[in-house]
């Protein structure tokens, strides 16, 4: 939705003549996707209701709501919200559309309508509160009794606590929703000029872009929804009915409680058994080695160019780079090589999207640590990951090569 769903919701706007030119229909793409990702909402919400919460239940490990707690989980909330909450929650109370709050891309909120207490005509107003998911962990566990495992959402301990953000308010309804944002770096006329320099500046607006799905809870009051629906300026085609679960990436964080029967066996990669230690470059020369990752382990790959950084016989590192993590023990080698008197020479492309922040950060320390750094070209795009690695052996270079 970040990408490739944003494109086509902005060929839309281009007009008939750019459509024309298509060989598909951005609006009918737009339709089949959201049906697509309805159906998939449905399912996920089917099975995780109907299939892994009784069985969660069935081991003992209860995921409670709010009108499920007992008299001392309720007084464990009333202080996890104090101690532990209230540092990090933003409630905001929205004034007849004044005020347009600004949702953070993928973050997750609750929308409410209220009204004020001991006022007996009065309109529904609105308000949101920002669920700190970023700060704090998505399931609480809460005082249980023996033999079982009680938790609650935080979500839902914000929907607890509600009655501390909005004193003087009576809450009729809280939903769950969030926007993702369109993260595309919409680099204009990239065929020329410095494409490092209009990219660092794009990076700067990534998060600030406009709405390219609003994802809600299916059971929030028509009211409700066409209230937020003209407040974020949503289209149509990017609403999607949801559970009151939002960003279900954050099971895989459920805490475990020791059960290690509920898991799936860890299948560890396996080591690529033929390339010894001693004769590494040895077992290349006599033949071509066909590694498969993530299978078998990638520490092969990385054992190739550190043992390449050490090895007095190699004078010459090139290689090309397309995502680079934040901690890499590639490009660690790489310095060292650098500092072990090696020519090293990368390429880095630095429109691998979403981690184009973590290329740059890398090619300026590689630049100052004396590698010969290359950026994109414009118009060109380098996904593959190529190294060459020069051995001199018996007073002749010998290439060896490494493809991804």
């Amino acid at each position: 939705y970040s990408i490739r769903v944003a494109n086509a919701r902005n060929l839309i706007k281009t007009g008939r003549k750019t459509i024309k030119e298509l060989d598909f229909d951005p609006k009918l793409l737009l339709k089949q996707i959201k049906n697509i990702v309805a159906s998939h909402h449905k399912l996920f919400s089917k099975t995780l209701n109907n299939e892994i919460i009784p069985e969660l239940k069935s081991h003992g490990i209860f995921l409670l709501k709010p009108e499920e707690l007992n008299p001392t989980q309720k007084k464990f909330i009333d202080n996890y919200f104090h101690t532990e909450l209230i540092p990090f929650v933003q409630p905001v109370l929205l004034a007849q559309q004044l005020v347009k709050p600004f949702l953070q891309d993928s973050e997750l909120y609750l929308g409410l309508f209220l009204k004020e207490k001991n006022k007996k005509l009065t309109d529904n107003q609105y308000a949101i509160v920002k669920i700190p998911s970023d700060y704090l962990p998505r399931f609480v566990e809460l005082p249980s009794n023996y033999g079982r495992h009680d938790l609650i959402l935080l979500d839902d301990v914000v929907r607890y606590s509600l009655k501390y953000l909005f004193p003087g308010f009576e809450v009729l309804g809280s939903y769950s929703m969030k926007i993702t944002r369109d993260a595309e770096l919409y680099i204009d006329d990239e065929y020329k000029g410095n494409l490092l320099e209009k990219i660092k500046k794009s990076l700067i607006k990534r998060n600030i872009g406009p709405a390219s799905r609003f994802v809600y809870d299916r059971s929030m009051p028509i009211h409700l929804l066409d209230y937020f629906v003209n407040l974020f300026g949503i289209e149509p085609e990017d609403m999607i009915q949801e559970g009151k679960m939002h960003n279900n990436f954050d099971w895989f964080k459920f805490p475990g409680f020791g059960m290690t029967e509920l898991k799936y066996k860890p299948l560890p990669p396996l080591l690529y058994p033929d390339l010894p230690g001693d004769d590494f470059f040895d077992s290349i020369k006599k033949k071509d080695h066909l590694i498969y990752i993530p299978f078998e382990s990638y520490e092969t790959v990385i054992r190739f160019f550190e043992d390449s950084a050490k090895d007095p016989a190699v004078t010459k590192i090139r290689v090309t780079q397309y995502r680079v993590a934040n901690e890499s023990r590639i490009m660690d080698a790489l310095i060292d090589a650098v500092r072990n008197g090696k020519e090293v020479s990368v390429f880095i492309e630095i429109k691998a999207r979403f981690d184009e922040e973590a290329n740059l950060r890398w090619g300026a320390k590689l630049s100052a640590a004396g590698v010969k750094v290359q950026y994109s070209f414009p118009g060109l795009k380098v996904h593959s990951k190529i190294a060459l690695i020069t051995r001199i052996e018996n007073k002749k270079p010998i290439n060896y090569t490494y493809l991804s």
